[in-house]
């Protein structure tokens, strides 16, 4: 019997060819283009063919179905937006950053001179006279500032002589940046900086929640311009040469001209829809609160006890270690305790006080809140880092990492920088510094506590404290980077504590690391 074909059924809509097309995208608004790519799981439709048939208002119904009302917040990922934020403090600018899904940049302390950057002066509840002494004290810091960077840039000249490869600019150029290194320590928290930053829409609606539920008058301030930014009118770098384009064709066409006009004068919105019910989050202002008060009453009367530069906690081990970790962890960010101090705390709690503590952090939770960073607890590497607040600032960008931070107080002093000590200028250097402390305490201090307002007087030398908690790849990362001869000497030596404690902790994982041990001779002409 002869074998039969097998029946093959005809489908008659194959495309047209079954190769792969690559291509990149251009013009569309970021909520439009977030829509046509959400697209592709609900039409067949290309990337092309959605966005001709897609209009602003159909992506905004489409969004307010699906991300609001159905909690398809994924689709926020795919909208990404540009934004300048300029003329912001430093302290606002630390709070602004810190984003684990966070992308940008901001003004170097080390390539510019932050005495032409201005200051931000808050409000001190109308105190027309706490206002002035901030301000007196401001211009105290940033006179200091200018000293020991002119001081710096002398000292480091009689040391380094100009190496004849090297042209005269850009040994000027180094010898700066290199004095810019010890004179920001001088910078009080309220210096203004600018960044850009560029983030998805999910992260800009968390972002302007978490800015506006800040303790910081400043901050709520920045995450209400933030939302207005994203639903108000975008700034079109082509704009003056698209006019100029317009007004030649209507010279030449005026009806065409006109076309054209509407076209180039039509306001792009990058995000009107995505941010617009970002409010103010209860979850994170009242937990402030209550574990503020939680840390106040478990650690009553025990003084803050010494701790290293890089303290690496071990693990716990045994029933429970995961709830001393949380307990832990909730409490941190409100008090000036190290974690290895508080840590001992809980252990000596028993599992019912612990669980009391935990519960606290979810007491105020809202359906739709995700919960709150310390949660994020169990990791092995936990580095509790007590260091100048500009240093921490450069740690700050590692965000593989989950960062607790602290709250800036005079409790752990300050730290002083390279050369200061032989050029001659620490005495200067330290007089500064303390003045502006016992400033900081006097304009609005409780104790260790300095309140949100007179914290802006807190130089970037004051210490403050941080868990970074991570895995083993990038506590070798960070380690092998941070330790570099280019790098900032506070934060060099840091990694080099950090890689370090690994290798007393794990000796048989220490040759994994390449650590430039911070003991070896930097030339310091090499940035």
């Amino acid at each position: 019997m002869p074998l039969t074909e097998p029946k093959v059924d005809v489908v008659t809509d194959l495309p047209a060819t079954s190769e792969t097309d690559v291509y990149a995208v251009h013009g569309a608004d970021p909520e439009v283009l977030a829509y046509a790519m959400a697209k592709y799981s609900r039409s067949a439709l290309s990337m092309k063919e959605s966005l001709k048939e897609i209009s602003s208002q159909r992506a905004e119904q489409f969004l307010n179905t699906f991300y609001f009302q159905y909690g398809h917040r994924s689709i926020a990922d795919l909208a990404h937006l540009s934004f300048a934020i300029e003329r912001l403090s430093l302290l606002a600018a630390i709070e602004l950053v810190d984003e684990q899904r966070w992308d940008g940049q901001e003004r170097s302390t080390r390539y510019q001179n932050f005495k032409k950057s201005g200051w931000y002066t808050p409000a001190f509840a109308g105190d027309a006279t706490l206002r002035s002494e901030f301000t007196a004290q401001i211009e105290a810091l940033f006179a200091a500032y200018e000293r020991i960077s002119l001081g710096a840039v002398e000292h480091l000249r009689e040391k380094l002589a100009r190496p004849e490869a090297m042209k005269e600019d850009a040994y000027e150029r180094t010898l700066k940046a290199r004095a810019f290194d010890v004179a920001r320590y001088l910078l009080p928290l309220a210096a203004n900086t600018s960044l850009g930053q560029i983030v998805n829409a999910r992260t800009l609606e968390t972002q302007v929640s978490r800015l506006l539920s800040s303790e910081f008058a400043e901050v709520r301030l920045l995450g209400e311009k933030l939302r207005q930014a994203a639903s108000g009118a975008a700034w079109n770098v082509q704009a003056d040469a698209l006019r100029a384009l317009t007004e030649k064709i209507r010279a030449a066409a005026p009806q065409l001209g006109d076309e054209a006009a509407t076209l180039i004068e039509r306001e792009v919105h990058v995000s009107p829809t995505l941010v617009k019910y970002a409010a103010p989050n209860p979850y994170e202002m009242d937990s402030r609160k209550t574990l503020a008060q939680a840390a106040r009453e478990w650690m009553a009367g025990a003084p803050i006890a010494a701790a290293p530069v890089v303290d690496l906690v071990e693990p716990d081990t045994g029933s429970g270690a995961l709830e001393i970790d949380l307990a832990t962890s909730l409490l941190y960010p409100h008090c000036h305790f190290s974690f290895r101090q508080l840590r001992d705390r809980m252990r000596e709690l028993n599992s019912a006080q612990r669980s009391e503590i935990i519960a606290l952090g979810v007491a105020h939770r809202g359906r739709h809140d995700e919960l709150a960073r310390p949660f994020s607890a169990g990791q092995l590497l936990r580095f509790d880092i007590l260091m100048d607040i500009g240093g921490f600032r450069d740690m700050h960008r590692h965000r593989k990492c989950i960062q607790l931070r602290q709250g800036y107080t005079t409790a752990h002093g300050f730290d002083l920088p390279e050369y200061v000590e032989d050029s001659g200028m620490r005495a200067e250097y330290e007089r500064a510094m303390q003045t502006a402390c016992d400033a900081a305490v006097k304009l609005g201090g409780c104790g260790s506590d300095v309140s949100p307002d007179a914290q802006y007087l807190l130089p970037l030398g004051v210490r403050c404290r941080a868990m970074f908690k991570m895995d083993f790849a990038e506590a070798v990362y960070i380690a092998d980077l941070r330790s570099q001869p280019q790098g900032h000497f506070s934060y060099r030596r840091v990694a080099w504590e950090m890689y370090q404690a690994v290798a007393r902790q794990y000796p048989a994982l220490q040759a994994l690391f390449h650590t430039t041990d911070i003991a070896e001779p930097v030339d310091l002409l090499k940035r």
